[in-house]
């Protein structure tokens, strides 16, 4: 008791505990004293009753759940009752809002109805759905009195859109007709566990499934026992190759499983023999290798007619688009012929082009007259002379402003290099005196003194040199 409940806290955001007074209160005098809250509540429950249909929780019959369809009677309101507050006051609203949205639809209606369930018309619809609907939308007065639970089988409609999704995603990259074929049961087997996350449809889910595609989705053709998925091509009905192709699907399907049996059936009787022959048992060896031989005979045969089926599977597909590709070139053809016949052919496209070069001509011929009456004759020549000298002045400026640019640098440059010769100078007068520098400035100081130096110092050389003449001269 109360194991929804818990899950719905645990996993669902609109069942947090500060809104779990709200949600199993009687909120239906809310519809008009608070709209937005009844809307509010309401929401909140038709999302948790389709959530805990697709994860399996409700609706339990034998091992696999129903997942496409809700029971609504009082062992589901004790599955929801609360240990705070009880059970949900307000189900039954609930149940009937969500059928008079059309996202719950009674199992009995959905089954008979011949239309789809998004017509809006009622015509198709059961009269005892209609009756009962009427009665929930103003006969009752749903405000006043006891919340009485409708009892019954439903179908979640929001559950059915969001397989149908899935399978459309699935089904996307598939484009060939023959990939989009099936029997029922190679449709169980290929999509029952893939449509809605962690869960198995049941029976009772595929066929709700398959009569919500092929009825209200047009998503499918299915006749009971041959699944079309529709593609680009636009085919009524199940034809004689669709229930062919189906047939040998399942055919080649059945020999492949039939082949894994008997491939491990050959490796068992294999083992059999080598245990037989280890315990010198030669009858039970003999035994296991005449079973293994005709495994592996009945292994070749069905390997052969398995490899045949494939053979006529590629043919057919081949055939299969060979089909599609003439009709669509058919289709073009047709296209071709409708465009060409509106165009007229060539002759009267070469009409067409004389009159409007005519007509062309007759408007450069009305343009000269009204521009010489008007006296609006443009000079060529005079409007090649001014834009000329619109040029040349605009060369010039260009001129202009390249000359001022240079003078500028050039200034510049000079600036630059007079400031550059100060602060060397500036540098050199900075620098201390050499010695050679002094005694510059003591010569400079003293020029007799030093004349007489030097005059003196000759005096000696050529004294000196005398002497040494007169050493060489021989004795007289």
């Amino acid at each position: 008791m109360g194991e929804l409940a818990d899950y719905l806290v645990s996993n669902d955001p609109s069942f947090r505990r500060t809104r779990l007074p709200a949600l199993y209160s009687d909120f239906r005098p809310q519809r008009t004293l608070n709209p937005d809250g009844y809307a509010a509540n309401v929401f909140a429950w038709r999302h948790a009753l389709s959530h805990l249909a697709a994860r399996g929780l409700v609706s339990h019959r034998g091992s696999s759940p129903d997942l496409f369809s809700l029971s609504v009677d009082d062992s589901l309101l004790r599955s929801l009752e609360s240990k705070d507050f009880g059970q949900p006051l307000a189900l039954g609203t609930v149940v009937r809002e969500a059928a008079a949205e059309r996202d719950l639809i009674p199992l009995s209606d959905f089954n008979k109805s011949q239309q789809s369930i998004y017509t809006h018309s009622w015509a198709g619809l059961p009269w005892t759905f209609v009756g009962w609907t009427l009665r929930q939308l103003g006969v009752i007065d749903l405000s006043r009195g006891d919340d009485k639970l409708p009892v019954g089988q439903f179908v979640v409609v929001k559950n059915l859109e969001a397989a149908a999704k899935e399978l459309g995603d699935l089904m996307a990259d598939k484009s060939s007709r023959f990939d989009r074929i099936f029997t029922k049961a190679q449709f169980q087997k290929a999509f029952s566990a893939t449509l809605v996350q962690g869960q198995r449809l049941s029976d009772k889910d595929l066929d709700l499934f398959l009569k919500f595609l092929s009825r209200d989705k047009g998503i499918i053709e299915y006749d009971g026992q041959t699944i079309r998925i529709q593609g680009l091509e636009h085919q009524g009905g199940i034809t004689e190759e669709d229930t062919a192709i189906a047939s040998l699907k399942e055919l080649a399907e059945s020999l492949r499983h039939q082949i894994d049996l008997l491939n491990t059936r050959i490796d068992e009787l294999a083992q059999t023999a080598k245990d037989a022959v280890a315990r010198k048992n030669r009858i039970a060896a003999l035994a296991a290798l005449k079973s293994k031989k005709t495994a592996e005979i009945s292994l070749a045969t069905r390997y052969a007619t398995l490899n045949q089926l494939e053979q006529v599977a590629a043919k057919i597909e081949q055939a299969v688009d060979n089909v599609q590709l003439v009709k669509v070139m058919e289709a073009s053809g047709d296209a071709l012929k409708s465009l060409n016949a509106q165009v007229g052919g060539a002759d009267r496209v070469d009409a067409v082009m004389d009159r409007v070069r005519e007509q062309m001509s007759a408007a450069d011929e009305v343009g000269a007259i009204l521009a010489e009456a008007t006296g609006a004759v443009v000079d060529e020549a005079e409007v090649d002379d001014e834009l000329e000298a619109m040029e040349a002045q605009e060369r010039e400026k260009e001129a202009e402003v390249m000359r001022q640019k240079q003078a500028v640098e050039e200034k510049a440059r000079r600036e630059q290099e007079a400031k550059e010769t100060a602060e060397l100078q500036k540098k050199l007068d900075e620098l201390p005196e050499m010695p050679g520098d002094q005694l510059a400035h003591e010569k400079a100081a003293t020029p007799t003194s030093q004349t007489g130096i030097a005059n003196l110092t000759i005096e000696n050389e050529d004294d000196a040199s005398t002497a040494k003449e007169a050493k060489l001269l021989p004795a007289v």
